[in-house]
């Protein structure tokens, strides 16, 4: 293990992606509405990205300038996604 990263038990990260996986698998069968499901499963992808680059690209031990870099293209995504929700809403 790596002083630059603190010691990470990447097994364990590991182990979670598998219980993250299985839980977005096991979501796909919830009962109810497909809206229920379908939120659950983008949880626990966004979720799971958060792991993998927190650990995996070690951003967890960057300079915090990394984190404001980094909002500029997932603002750009909301936006550009709040502005085309309107069309997906309309087409129904």
């Amino acid at each position: 293990m790596s002083a630059h990263t603190g010691g990470t038990n990447y097994v364990a990260v590991w182990a979670w992606l598998l219980v993250l996986m299985a839980a977005g698998f096991a979501a796909s069968f919830l009962p109810g509405a497909r809206g229920v499901a379908v939120a659950a499963i983008f949880a626990v992808a966004v979720v799971k990205a958060l792991i993998v680059a927190a650990y995996f690209m070690h951003l967890r031990v960057e300079p915090r300038v990394i984190y404001a870099i980094a909002l500029v293209p997932v603002a750009i995504v909301l936006v550009l996604t709040l502005a085309l929700l309107p069309d997906f809403a309309a087409h129904h």
